[in-house]
C-alpha cells in the first residue's frame, strides 16, 4: 500500500475548488481529532493529507495554463474560500469539449476557441502523471464527455469516480467494461453529505418505518453557481432528475406522485443552495401529515466532504486489486449507484469494506 493517493480532476469549477481546499483544511487532521466536517478521519489507513492532485483539465480559457491553486479561484468559480491553497506546480491543461458546454454556457464558462486551442490527449496525461483515478467533476447534461473521461481512466489503467448525473457506474455496458478492465468505480451522482436528497430520503424512510403511507412529495432546488445557470436548459436534466427521483422513490414501496429536481437559477445566490421539500401523507386514524422543510447550504462544500471518502475508498479498491463497481461505495456516497438500498445498510457496507470484510 503506497502512502499517496494521485488523483486527477476532470472539471475545475466549484465542487473541484472545495475539495482541494479541503485537502489542506484537514491536512494536519490525526485520528484522534474530532473535526467537523470529516465522516472518516482515517479511512482504511488514509487521511486526507495522503491525497494530492497530479493532473486537472478543463475548457475554460481562464483556468488553462494556471496552476491549480489559481484556478480554483478563476472565474466563474464561487464557492467560499475557507483555506489558502498554496501553489502546488500543477498546470490546468485543456480537455475535450464535447458535450460540456451548453450553448448558454459557452460565455460564462470562458470556453476555449478549438481552432486556437488543441486538448491534450487524456491517456497519455494520465500515464505520465502516474495518476490512480480520475474524478469527474463535468456539467450536469455532459454524456459524451463523461464517456470520454471514462474510457480515458479505462485506457490509462486507473480508476474512475463519476460525481455527475450520466450514468457510467450503474450502467451494465460500462460497469463491465471495468470489471473486464480489472479496474474499480463508483458512482454515478454525487450525494452531498447533507443535502436535499440525504434529507429527503431519511424523511422517506422515516415515514414508511413509522406506517405513514405518503400521499405526494416534492423537491424543489435554487441556487446561483454555474451548475443551477447550466441546469436551466432542461435538455441537459433528463438522467439529473432520474438520478435525484430514484434516490428517494427507491426507498418507498409504492408508487407516489413526486416532483424533484432543479427548479431556478438566482444569480446573488452564488454556491448557495436552497431547498424545498414538501411531503404530505396518511397516518393513524387515516388522519393527515404534512411537513414542509426548507435547507439551505454552501453547495460546493457539501459534496467535497463525501468525495474525499470516495477517493480513499477508491485507492483502497486498487490496493486490493477489485474490479467493477463498488457497490457499497456506491451505494452511501452516490444517487445513482448500480444497487439502491437504506443508507443504513450502505453505511455498514462501507465500514465492512474498510475493515476488509466485505469483497466491494
Amino acid at each position: 500500500m503506497t502512502n499517496k493517493i494521485r488523483i486527477a480532476i476532470a472539471g475545475m469549477g466549484n465542487c473541484a475548488s472545495s475539495l482541494i481546499q479541503g485537502l489542506y483544511y484537514y491536512k494536519e487532521a490525526t485520528d484522534e481529532d474530532e473535526i467537523p466536517g470529516l465522516m472518516h478521519v482515517n479511512f482504511g489507513g488514509y487521511r486526507p493529507s495522503d491525497i494530492e492532485i497530479v493532473a486537472a483539465f478543463e475548457v475554460n480559457s481562464l483556468k488553462i495554463g494556471k496552476d491549480i491553486s489559481e484556478a480554483i479561484n478563476a472565474d466563474p468559480n464561487s464557492a467560499h474560500n475557507f483555506c489558502t491553497v498554496p501553489h502546488q506546480g500543477v498546470t490546468v491543461l485543456a480537455g475535450p469539449i464535447k458535450d460540456g458546454v451548453a450553448k448558454h454556457m459557452k460565455a460564462p464558462f470562458h470556453c476555449y476557441d478549438p481552432e486556437q486551442t488543441e486538448p491534450v490527449d487524456l491517456v497519455e496525461v494520465l500515464i505520465s502523471s502516474k495518476a490512480d483515478m480520475l474524478v469527474n467533476y463535468l456539467p450536469v447534461g455532459s454524456k459524451e464527455g463523461t464517456q470520454a473521461y471514462a474510457q480515458a481512466a479505462l485506457d490509462a489503467g486507473i480508476g474512475f469516480i463519476n460525481c455527475i448525473p450520466e450514468f457510467i457506474v450503474s450502467d451494465e455496458t460500462w460497469a463491465k467494461k471495468f470489471t473486464d478492465a480489472g479496474l474499480p468505480c463508483a458512482g454515478d451522482d454525487i450525494k452531498s453529505q447533507f443535502g436535499a436528497t440525504i434529507v429527503h430520503r431519511t424523511l422517506a424512510d422515516l415515514m414508511v418505518m413509522r406506517g405513514i403511507k405518503i400521499e405526494e412529495t416534492y423537491q424543489l432546488n435554487i441556487g446561483g453557481n454555474t451548475d443551477f445557470l447550466n441546469m436551466l436548459e432542461e435538455g441537459r436534466l433528463k438522467t439529473k432528475r432520474i438520478s435525484k427521483t430514484s434516490a428517494v422513490t427507491s426507498l418507498v414501496p409504492y408508487d407516489v406522485p413526486v416532483r424533484i429536481g432543479p427548479s431556478d437559477y438566482v444569480e446573488f445566490l452564488q454556491d448557495k443552495k436552497i431547498c424545498y421539500i414538501y411531503m404530505k401523507g396518511r397516518k393513524f386514524g387515516d388522519q393527515p401529515v404534512t411537513l414542509t422543510l426548507k435547507l439551505s447550504v454552501e453547495d460546493s462544500p457539501n459534496s467535497a466532504g463525501v468525495v474525499i471518502d470516495a477517493i480513499r475508498g477508491m485507492k483502497l479498491a486498487l490496493d486490493r486489486k477489485i474490479a467493477g463497481p463498488l457497490t457499497g461505495i456506491s451505494s452511501f456516497f452516490f444517487k445513482h449507484p448500480p444497487i439502491q438500498v437504506p443508507d443504513n445498510t450502505a453505511r455498514n457496507w462501507v465500514e465492512e469494506f474498510i475493515i476488509g470484510n466485505r469483497e466491494r
